[in-house]
């Protein structure tokens, strides 16, 4: 086994790469903008010189909400080489879930785009620990905050690109970063990510591109897939082409301007591109491969009708790094996220944690070779994180299965969990947010699947004795306080929830059977529900 060295981890790559090809551009945004090697490390270390005389220390935890941007990865390096911890927002995060997010950080020291600032200033009185908000971008007007405010120009005044103490510097076990990651029947945690996870994340990116790849990158830098495509670029040498969010409209505009070869798609961008006119062009393009997962249904038709040459897939989460992936490009089918990739162990087992026959379903648990490659807890949750590592393995709360040839199967989620369009959204913070309203007596958020794959959100509502609450009026109600992503599409009101006997507990399972009906009202017109 090969042991991830200092020499591999993000910040030393690219201080590398600084030093041997300092003039080569290797970022690129479709906007206009670039950045060289040397200018790319040198904004890292103004990054940490700032927050330096911000008085950040090692080991501190910094508050970041920043859009897919340059600013926002040398933010990232700036505190690794301080050794602080950037706690990465999701941006659309308001209300309750921003204000559980910032507490549950401890953080003295919050990084936010002006953009984003009123909605920090809704709740900035109830955020007792945040002491200093440094503001990026030019707002026209930022509000009143308890916090001490400061200016981009101000942060940046007097800051320099000079290293620091190489004490500060991080090692493989040192934790990179917190990634908050959808609760299940309970709020949301943050994955405390080491270094070392990261490198071994990469590989699934190393393992098909080069250094004469340009990646298209528009992932979510709160996320995985955001922070390793800068990570696996950097290791190649390839450039990468970005833009803040994916767009389907601009995406094969964009791959031909800037002759794009290679990019990440969840399966529903697949379904959306596909969904356009076909044209005598569509083959006319520089894009030759990609990683997908979940893989849609009609992968194969896409690679056919755009002229691409391979795809691969995997299998993964925040706290476990991706234990699957194909072969390359070799795809068994589109049901399958891969084989067992070298370095991890895992185990498909029954509620006793006993294994059960191949091809039967259980939950995956999870382990691997090489220390510091997987999580290292949930941040101030010693007891989710003791409940997430039984056993010595990680519980997934996936059901999976495996066939005689080592192929593995993502079969459903046993946790009470939705994914939508890339993002893992909790029932339990939906259904807190609907239970907010002042009429709604309780509620029970399931998953729906989606026509273009994944799942819509669904809430069952149990309204107050008398209540004329509406449909249209409850979904516009919760769009103004609800992180976009989590926003229910369907809803349907109900007498009451179905309750367990013993422990009063929601069946859940009843309402997913329930699925859409004449009762269910479609936020997108679906049915004509009108209440």
């Amino acid at each position: 086994m090969d042991w991830i060295q200092s020499s591999d981890l993000l910040p030393y790559v690219l201080r590398r790469r600084s030093t041997e090809s300092p003039d080569t551009v290797y970022l690129r945004h479709v906007d206009g903008g670039s950045m060289t090697y040397r200018q790319s490390y040198e904004a890292s270390l103004l990054w940490a010189d700032a927050l330096r005389r911000l008085g950040v220390a090692p080991g501190e935890n910094v508050v970041s909400m920043l859009p897919n941007g340059f600013d926002t990865y040398h933010a990232w390096l700036g505190m690794a080489w301080l050794g602080a911890v950037e706690v990465s927002l999701n941006t659309a995060y308001q209300g309750r879930l921003l204000r559980y997010t910032i507490s549950k950080s401890r953080a003295r020291v919050m990084i936010v785009s002006e953009r984003y600032v009123a909605r920090l200033a809704e709740i900035a009185d109830e955020l007792d620990s945040l002491e200093t908000v440094v503001v990026l971008g030019e707002p026209t007007e930022v509000p009143a905050l308890r916090q001490r405010v400061i200016s981009e120009r101000e942060f940046f005044d007097d800051a320099a690109p000079v290293a620091p103490p190489p004490s500060h510097e991080p090692r493989p076990w040192d934790v990179s970063c917190i990634i908050w990651t959808s609760g299940t029947t309970g709020p949301s945690k943050g994955v405390m990510v080491p270094w070392a996870e990261w490198y071994r994340f990469c590989e699934v990116i190393t393992s098909v591109t080069g250094g004469d790849d340009s990646i298209y990158h528009f992932m979510p830098p709160f996320h995985v897939g955001g922070k390793i495509i800068l990570y696996a670029a950097l290791l190649e040498g390839s450039v990468i082409v970005m833009r803040e969010t994916f767009s389907s409209s601009n995406f094969w505009s964009d791959v031909r301007k800037h002759e794009v070869t290679h990019t990440i798609l969840q399966g529903p961008m697949v379904r959306m591109l596909m969904s356009a006119p076909e044209s005598d062009s569509d083959r006319d393009n520089s894009l030759r491969t990609m990683g997908c997962a979940p893989l849609p249904v009609d992968l194969f038709e896409f690679m056919e009708r755009f002229g691409m040459r391979g795809a691969n897939t995997y299998y993964g989460m925040t706290e476990i790094g991706l234990p699957f992936a194909s072969p390359g490009f070799d795809l068994t089918g589109t049901e399958s996220c891969g084989k067992l990739r070298d370095g991890y162990e895992v185990r498909i087992v029954d509620e006793h944690d006993y294994p059960v026959e191949q091809g039967d379903v259980g939950e995956l648990v999870v382990r691997a070779d090489h220390p510091w490659t997987m999580n290292a807890g949930y941040f101030g949750m010693a007891e989710e994180t003791a409940h997430s590592w039984r056993n010595g393995w990680f519980h997934t709360g996936d059901g999976f299965r495996v066939d005689e040839d080592g192929n593995f199967y993502f079969v459903d989620r046993l946790k009470d969990a939705i994914r939508r369009r890339g993002e893992n959204i909790s029932s339990f913070e939906v259904e807190g947010y609907v239970n907010e309203h002042p009429e709604v007596v309780e509620s029970a958020a399931v998953a729906i699947r989606s026509e273009l794959g994944e799942d819509d959100v669904k809430v069952f509502v149990a309204l107050a004795e008398g209540s004329a609450l509406g449909y249209a009026e409850l979904a516009d109600w919760l769009a103004a306080r609800m992180p976009r992503f989590m926003i229910p599409r369907y809803i349907e009101f109900v007498d009451g929830l179905p309750k367990t006997d013993a422990t009063l507990r929601t069946k859940k399972a009843d309402l997913r059977a329930r699925g859409l009906n004449e009762n269910t009202w479609d936020g997108q017109g679906g049915n004509g529900n009108t209440r």
